[in-house]
């Protein structure tokens, strides 16, 4: 009798590892000297100057650590030095406008032009924008404007460029059919923030943008983090330093951008980090949504803007815009990311779903770039991150 109940045992535990799909076991965390040592060396490889690194696990926050200087004139970083967010701000703006669909304020998939009180043209830099920041009587002609949602502007399918003052011409554009497809745009997530602070009140709408933050940023314990620049002078202040080790100073933004005026620590971002793995703040709807594949991504690397589709056997079949973020499947199950970077900063977000596990680092030097493929793969294994896309010949290169 025991051998027949032992060989159905086996017999069962076959089937479910035939049948089942294999995720790859999570690897155990390196403890703090291993992680400290490996930052070292990739400081010491790449000859940047200063990184902060935290790591999340099971939802909570494991490790927050700075290394180096941030200035030229040797202070060191601090886990509590303001850093540069840079585009990890469109991540805490698609958690801030996740929070107001779940408010029945918003709507992902209802045009935008459902919450303004006249056409989105009408609004021009002479109104609202006197310093041209958002020129929207650029789309007079083109009616495809009316067909953008929220969705379509945090997946990066409005069809716009990173940013109208980009543009030859200086003028904002559609380039293709909304909704359609991806390329990366700064102008779709500013111009959902423009939505939000000047819809209609009666929907909810009329809303401030930095203030919706900060009301997260104090929940989450966050007293060093804002979408704009605090006025005044701060002691403990990263400046950085550019791709040829010259050091910069730090930008100081006197406007809500959300596709990246965010100042913040490692010691704050990282309890952002951790409630957004773990949905705090967002009902389990919404914090589905952020990390669903929206739409699939299709082009070799995330710059240059408007790359033509890879032939269909070279897709990447997993890689997917979310919600403020890109989604994909690797060993360890779905996971998603989001970077930052300027000519000074270098930043990045990785986080698995299935263990609520990530890797944030915020670097004052560019130049360290060329190490996180290695940090991250040092801590969380292999998880089949895409840094190929994102950083393209670069990812991994010092």
């Amino acid at each position: 009798m025991n051998a027949r109940r032992n060989a159905f045992s086996l017999l069962t535990a076959l089937f479910v590892a035939i049948c089942l799909p294999i995720t790859a076991a999570s690897q155990t965390i390196p403890n703090r000297t291993a992680i400290d040592a490996e930052v070292s060396k990739i400081l010491a490889r790449t000859h940047a100057n200063g990184m902060a690194v935290a790591v999340i696990d099971h939802g909570k926050v494991d490790y927050v650590d700075a290394y180096g200087i941030r200035n030229a004139k040797g202070d060191p970083l601090t886990t509590d030095t303001v850093m540069y967010g840079a585009s990890l701000t469109k991540t805490v703006f698609a958690y801030t406008v996740m929070q107001l669909v779940d408010q029945g304020k918003l709507k992902l998939d209802t045009p935008l032009k459902d919450y303004l009180e006249k056409a989105l043209p009408s609004y021009g830099p002479d109104t609202v924008f006197p310093d041209k920041y958002g020129p929207y009587k650029d789309l007079a002609d083109d009616p495809r404007w009316e067909k953008i949602t929220p969705r379509m502007c945090l997946t990066h399918s409005t069809g716009f460029s990173n940013f109208w003052f980009i543009e030859p011409d200086q003028k904002l554009r559609i380039h293709f059919e909304p909704g359609t497809r991806f390329s990366y745009s700064g102008e779709g997530m500013i111009l959902l923030q423009f939505v939000i602070e000047h819809g209609r009140t009666a929907q909810g709408l009329g809303l401030d943008v930095g203030d919706l933050a900060k009301a997260d940023f104090n929940r989450l314990g966050m007293p060093r983090t804002s979408l704009v620049w605090k006025n005044g002078s701060d002691p403990n202040v990263a400046d950085g330093w550019n791709d040829q080790g010259q050091p910069q100073p730090h930008e100081k933004r006197s406007k809500v951008r959300v596709a990246g005026s965010m100042n913040t620590t490692i010691s704050d971002l990282s309890k952002f980090a951790a409630a957004l793995v773990s949905g705090d703040g967002l009902s389990p709807a919404s914090r589905a949504e952020i990390t669903k594949p929206s739409l699939h991504i299709t082009t070799a690397g995330l710059f240059p803007l408007f790359q033509p589709d890879l032939p269909v056997s070279e897709q990447r079949k997993d890689l997917a815009s979310g919600l403020g973020v890109t989604v994909f499947d690797g060993p360890q199950g779905h996971g998603f990311f989001k970077g930052g970077h300027d000519g000074q900063t270098a930043n990045t977000l990785i986080c698995i779903e299935a263990s609520q596990r990530c890797v944030l680092i915020l670097s004052n030097d560019v130049r360290s770039e060329a190490g996180f493929v290695e940090l991250v793969r040092f801590i969380l294994g292999d998880i089949g991150e895409p840094y190929d896309w994102e950083y393209g010949d670069h990812a991994g290169k010092s």
